[in-house]
C-alpha cells in the first residue's frame, strides 16, 4: 500500500471546504434574493441598501472574527459578499469624484464593494446634483483630510442639498510620483490636486524644488494629462498608473506616513441606530459675547461629546459664520436627541445633516 501524501490530503481537504464555501455562498445570495422580493411586496423598490445593516453585520464579523485571517482580510470578504448579493437584489450606481483612479473612487469601492456601478463626475458640485436628482443613488465625496484638514467645497455644498450624510470612509493615502519617464531627471512639471501637493510639500521641496508645479480637479486628471504630455508628472495613485499606463517613478512621496483622508456618503436614506454612530449637523448663532458658548453647552449638559467644529462663510453677510459640528450617537438616542432640542432654541439656524455609522477600520 502506497503511503499518504500528506500535501495531496491538505488539497484534499481544501477542495471539499471550497466546495463547503461555494455552496454556502450560493445559499446566501438566495436569501438576499428573497429579501429583495420581501422588500417589493411591501413596496420598498427604491433602494435596497441600508447603510446601518451593511455596518451592523460588518461590525459583528469583525468582533467574531478568530483568525488567523486578521480582520482587514475578513472585512474585504464580506463587504465583496454583500456587494454581489446587492446587485443581485439591484445594482447600486454611485457617484464619486473622477476622473477614474481617484482616490474618492478607491473610498467608494471600499464602502460598497465591487458589485456597483460607478459613475465618474468632474467636480463635487456634481456629485451632488447627481444624487440629488437620482441618477444616482449614492455619492462619494472627500470632507477632510489628516494633514490638510477640511475640504471645503465639500462642506459648502451640504449648506444648500437636501442630501443626508449615510456613511464614511476613512482611507489610508499613499502618494506616488508618476510619469512616462523613467527617472526624475526628465521631470520639468508636475500636476496634481492642490491637496496633494500640500501632502507632499516636503519631498518635492528636498527632491524636485525648482519643477513647475501645476494644480488641476484630481489626482487622477493629472495621471491623465501626464499620460500624453512629455517631460511631465503626476501625484497619484497606484491605480492611475495603471489605468494611465504610467510609470511609478517613487512611491509613497507623502510627508506623513499615517496620512488619511475621511470620506462621506451622501444619499437620500436615512441611516437607522446602529449603537457605533456619528450625527452631523450645521448651525449658525448671532454674533454676540457668548452666543458659540451658549450653542455648544446643551452637549455638555446632556453628556454628548462633539467630536468636530468647523466654521465656514454663511454666504449671508460679511463676517457671519455657521459652525459644522460632529458628535457620538445617532439623533434618536435620548441624550442626543435632549441636546438637539435644546440646541435648536439657542441657534438662530439648525440643520441635521444626517445620522451614520462610524467607519470601521
Amino acid at each position: 500500500m502506497a503511503p499518504l501524501d500528506p500535501l495531496a490530503d491538505l488539497r484534499k481537504k481544501i477542495d471539499s471546504v471550497d466546495d463547503e464555501i461555494l455552496k454556502l455562498l450560493n445559499e446566501r445570495a438566495k436569501l438576499a434574493l428573497e429579501v429583495a422580493k420581501s422588500k417589493r411586496a411591501s413596496g420598498e423598490a427604491t433602494c435596497f441598501y441600508r447603510p446601518d445593516r451593511e455596518a451592523s453585520v460588518l461590525r459583528r464579523i469583525d468582533e467574531q472574527n478568530q483568525g488567523p485571517l486578521d480582520n482587514d482580510a475578513v472585512l474585504l470578504i464580506f463587504r465583496e459578499l454583500m456587494s454581489a448579493c446587492l446587485a443581485l437584489e439591484k445594482p447600486l450606481t454611485v457617484a464619486f469624484l473622477g476622473p477614474e483612479g481617484t482616490f474618492t473612487q478607491q473610498a467608494a469601492r471600499k464602502h460598497f464593494g465591487h458589485g456597483i456601478e460607478t459613475l465618474s463626475l468632474a467636480s463635487i458640485d456634481e456629485v451632488f446634483r447627481e444624487v440629488e436628482s437620482q441618477s444616482a443613488q449614492f455619492g462619494v465625496v472627500p470632507v477632510e483630510n489628516s494633514t490638510e484638514g477640511v475640504i471645503t467645497h465639500t462642506l459648502d455644498s451640504f449648506l444648500t442639498s437636501s442630501l443626508l450624510i449615510c456613511g464614511e470612509v476613512n482611507l489610508r493615502i499613499h502618494h506616488n510620483l508618476l510619469s512616462g519617464e523613467t527617472s526624475m531627471s526628465g521631470i520639468r512639471e508636475i500636476i496634481s490636486h492642490q491637496q496633494s501637493f500640500a501632502q507632499c510639500r516636503r519631498w518635492l521641496d528636498r527632491f524636485l524644488p525648482d519643477v513647475k508645479r501645476t494644480s488641476v480637479n484630481s489626482n487622477a486628471e493629472a495621471a491623465r494629462r501626464v499620460e500624453s504630455l512629455p517631460h511631465s508628472a503626476a501625484i497619484a495613485s497606484e491605480l492611475a498608473a495603471k489605468l494611465y499606463h504610467l510609470n511609478i517613478i517613487e512611491r509613497n512621496i507623502e510627508d506623513e506616513p499615517d496620512n488619511t483622508t475621511r470620506f462621506l456618503v451622501i444619499g437620500n436614506v436615512c441611516a437607522e441606530r446602529t449603537g457605533m454612530d456619528k450625527t452631523s449637523l450645521v448651525v449658525s448663532t448671532g454674533n454676540q459675547a457668548g452666543a458659540l458658548h451658549a450653542m455648544l453647552a446643551p452637549f455638555s449638559a446632556h453628556g454628548v461629546s462633539m467630536t468636530k467644529i468647523e466654521s465656514r462663510p454663511s454666504r449671508q453677510g460679511m463676517w457671519s459664520y455657521v459652525f459644522f459640528i460632529d458628535i457620538e450617537g445617532h439623533q434618536s438616542d435620548p441624550d442626543v436627541t435632549r441636546a438637539l432640542q435644546d440646541l435648536k432654541q439657542k441657534a438662530s439656524m439648525l440643520k441635521v445633516l444626517g445620522s451614520y455609522p462610524k467607519a470601521l477600520h
